[in-house]
């Protein structure tokens, strides 16, 4: 089987991959399963150097590596150039604190000694989507290999030049053969994996349905998962806000990535009074952003990375409109391009308040007083996060308890942060990325006990 990445701004190729025999993807797993016990055995100060180095070496290939990601995925050049540095950041998050994040856990019992040691598991396959495919896998390869783990990456076919890129930065990295591999397989291919003995853990980045689906599969073998699903984040604005400052904020989390982000503000909670000068003031930052090839450094909005999610989104506005949501500004559709679009009174039931949408699409919701806009935010099957621009932070904090997101964020947009814990409820999925959750995750947090 032959995958072809497509650029999705001209719809010329940008790559061709063969995927692997079975007799191939099998000498990789048990490769995987091999370098984990020689992997293990390094100290996890060479680990953190290792992953030291693949920072440095992102840092320096930053241009070439962010060109890969707009060619393949159409995001603007200046956001992929952010993401390789932020996929620098984050190794070098680890590197610092791998350490002391895996030191023993002393805790007092009646034993002459009890601690914690964390122990690595062995080979975590991790399915990784195409929206930001370098900063999805290194936020889970930089503390899974440093806790002593291998990795093994499916990733999505239209990214896997960038892919191939990621497995070359461990390589430069000095990281041994077999303790970092991509994969190119079809999805068929997941089930047989996941089954193989080498493999003891699966993350997943993606859509709900892949989530459950792969969680299924993980559970029948009796292995570990995390789930970093969808979302249909709320934008609460209450009367006192800066609106000026809200706008701001709330452009960055709508249109960044052209829309193509599950922590990205979709629903717009606007207190009544001060619903129309937010729209304003919105629909004219939003009509003035630039569209175009997204290899060019003034682009601001580039192309959907396929055409079918472009479909779907239009679909999503075109139903929304005829349910009765006002059709403020865009609404229009050419292959991938689609232009941003504002949609005013929307309303539960609509698509555009019930859904998620993937793309440059803001729903713009009123709500009576602060206890409705909270009811209408949590009225979601997903539960990634929550904005509330206010300038009473006292009061914004004694609603976060009311919020069952994953996430609760005043006057910023929610945002990922190798410092901070990641990850959401319900449809949104389980489990945690970044900060020592997220390396937490994949150790065997093995007790040990002395009774001298």
């Amino acid at each position: 089987m032959e995958f072809q990445s497509i650029n999705p701004y001209n719809n010329e190729p940008v790559g061709k991959f063969t995927a692997l025999t079975k007799e191939e993807l099998n000498e990789k797993l048990t490769k995987s399963q091999i370098a984990f016990e020689s992997w293990r055995k390094i100290s996890v100060a060479e680990r953190c150097q290792h992953i030291r180095n693949a920072g440095q070496i992102l840092r320096d290939n930053a241009e070439q590596y962010a060109r890969m990601i707009t060619l393949e995925m159409g995001k603007p050049i200046f956001e992929s150039r952010a993401e390789v540095n932020k996929c620098a950041w984050v190794c070098d998050y680890y590197a610092d604190n791998g350490e002391t994040f895996l030191a023993h856990e002393i805790i007092s019992t009646d034993a002459s000694q009890s601690f914690v040691r964390h122990d690595p598991i062995g080979a975590v396959l991790a399915i990784m989507p195409w929206n930001f495919p370098f900063w999805q896998v290194f936020r889970f390869a930089a503390p899974t290999l440093i806790a002593g783990n291998t990795a093994l990456l499916k990733h999505a076919p239209n990214v896997f030049g960038s892919a191939q890129f990621i497995e070359e930065v461990f390589t430069k990295a000095g990281v041994p053969d077999g303790v970092f591999q991509n994969l190119i397989i079809h999805h068929d291919e997941t089930e047989n994996i996941i089954a193989h003995d080498a493999v003891q853990a699966v993350t997943l980045t993606g859509s709900e349905s892949a989530g459950a689906a792969v969680a299924e599969i993980a559970g029948r073998h009796i292995k570990k998962t995390v789930l970093e699903l969808g979302g249909n984040n709320a934008f609460i604005v209450w009367e006192d806000a800066d609106i000026d400052n809200a706008v701001k904020i709330a452009i960055t989390s709508r249109m960044l990535n052209c829309g193509q982000s599950c922590i990205a503000a979709k629903r717009f909670i606007l207190m009544e009074a001060i619903y129309d000068e937010f729209v304003a003031k919105f629909t004219k930052i939003v009509s003035d952003l630039k569209s175009g090839n997204p290899l060019d450094d003034t682009t601001q909005v580039g192309p959907l990375a396929r055409k079918d999610l472009a479909d779907q989104l239009n679909r999503q506005v075109k139903e929304s409109v005829k349910q009765g949501a006002q059709l403020v500004l865009g609404g229009t559709q050419k292959e991938c391009l689609h232009e941003p679009t504002i949609l005013g009174n929307v309303a539960p039931g609509m698509p555009a308040f019930d859904e998620e949408t993937f793309g440059p699409l803001a729903a713009m919701i009123k709500a009576k007083d602060i206890e409705h806009a909270f009811a209408l935010s949590e009225q979601s099957r997903y539960g990634l996060g929550v904005t509330v621009c206010t300038k009473n932070i006292e009061k914004a904090l004694s609603y976060a308890d009311k919020v069952s997101d994953g996430a609760y964020f005043i006057n910023e947009l929610v945002k990922s942060d190798p410092r901070l814990p990641f990850g959401g409820t319900k449809k949104s999925g389980y489990g945690r990325e970044l900060s020592k959750d997220g390396m937490m995750e994949f150790v065997n947090r093995k007790t040990v006990y002395v009774q001298h």
